[in-house]
């Protein structure tokens, strides 16, 4: 099962939590069409990925910096007891 976070004001993505990645450092997932990614939030860095250039990864990193804040709110709020 997954949360929905946001698109932050691109269509292109869709950011998502995993309700099973609880027992992790906070991180976000990023998907477009079968593409993946895997971004901690504090610091923003990227664990893993399949499917995107370099570029797009760094596109998407920069969108992760520009909101890390709110995702990491997102990551707090949805994993609270």
């Amino acid at each position: 099962m997954n949360a929905y976070a946001d698109n932050l004001g691109t269509r292109a993505y869709r950011f998502f939590f995993y309700s099973g990645d609880r027992d992790e450092p906070p991180h976000v997932h990023v998907e477009r069409e079968k593409n993946k990614a895997k971004f901690w939030l504090d610091p923003v860095r990227l664990q893993n990925s399949g499917g995107y250039s370099r570029s797009e990864l760094n596109r998407i990193q920069g969108l992760v910096e520009d909101n890390q804040k709110m995702l990491l709110e997102g990551w707090y709020d949805y994993f609270s007891d």
